[in-house]
């Protein structure tokens, strides 16, 4: 394994990238799986690593059925003309004071027209349950409030559900070292406790940097903080995103754990 260099804890000379660019990197993890999106995780992996044509990335955004209309959402609650604006990009899967413009009666329709054709009545109040409790159309709130809310917690298959939510969620993990395209962190697992959702201590994990020796993240340094999108590091977190990715998260979890 190379070693890295100290912590760089100012994050600031790293570029901003544009909020394609951004959606790109955190939507390319279950992408590549098959689990989400259109079918051509290389584009899209190739736009958000080496920069390119974003009009080709606004295609492939429209192709997933599960995140865009949050977007959309966002967008329309703050008067953002663009679904694909970085703050928009940004709220959607960290947490953004955005999200808060985002009142209950239009996070409820928006749910009503997007599950409760697909849910029984039982399930459908309980997901319904969710706006009212404070629930805002972040990643965090589709993974821990709707996911479960379709049976799938109270299946026979809970430990394999739970590994899925953990994966799905964008985590975050302090970096310890390189291992080649890989890189070994200090990540905050998902664990179910006596029924209800936690997050548990962090623990060693391998996950994916670089393919080829291209990825999103550039050069990291022992003690940055990455964010993870199944298995692979997305972005470096600076002390801002790091805090609202960790508060929404836990903030989600509470409305979950209340309603589950």
């Amino acid at each position: 394994m190379r070693p890295l260099p100290a912590p760089t804890p100012d994050t600031s000379h790293r570029p901003p990238v544009s909020g394609p660019v951004l959606f790109a990197r955190y939507a390319y993890g279950p992408n590549r799986l098959g689990l989400c999106g259109p079918d051509d995780a290389p584009a899209l992996f190739g736009e958000a690593s080496q920069g390119g044509d974003e009009r080709e990335i606004r295609d492939l955004a429209l192709g997933f059925e599960g995140a865009y209309p949050y977007l959309e959402l966002i967008a329309r609650a703050n008067a953002i003309q663009d679904p694909l604006d970085r703050r928009v990009v940004d709220a959607y899967w960290l947490g953004s004071p955005l999200l808060e413009s985002v009142t209950p009666n239009l996070l409820g329709e928006s749910l009503r027209l997007r599950f409760r054709p697909k849910l029984g009545q039982t399930t459908w109040q309980w997901l319904e349950s969710s706006a009212p409790a404070g629930s805002k159309p972040c990643h965090a709130f589709h993974v821990l409030d709707v996911f479960p809310k379709v049976g799938l917690m109270r299946s026979e298959q809970v430990d394999h559900v739970l590994q899925t939510m953990d994966s799905c969620r964008i985590r975050w993990g302090r970096v310890l070292e390189r291992d080649g395209d890989a890189l070994v962190v200090n990540a905050v697992p998902l664990a179910l406790v006596d029924g209800r959702l936690e997050l548990g201590a962090p623990r060693r994990e391998r996950i994916s940097g670089w393919r080829d020796g291209h990825g999103f993240i550039g050069d990291v340094a022992a003690g940055d903080i990455v964010s993870i999108h199944w298995d692979w590091a997305c972005d470096v977190l600076d002390e801002d995103a790091a805090g609202r990715l960790i508060a929404w998260t836990r903030r989600e979890l509470d409305i979950a754990n209340a309603t589950i």
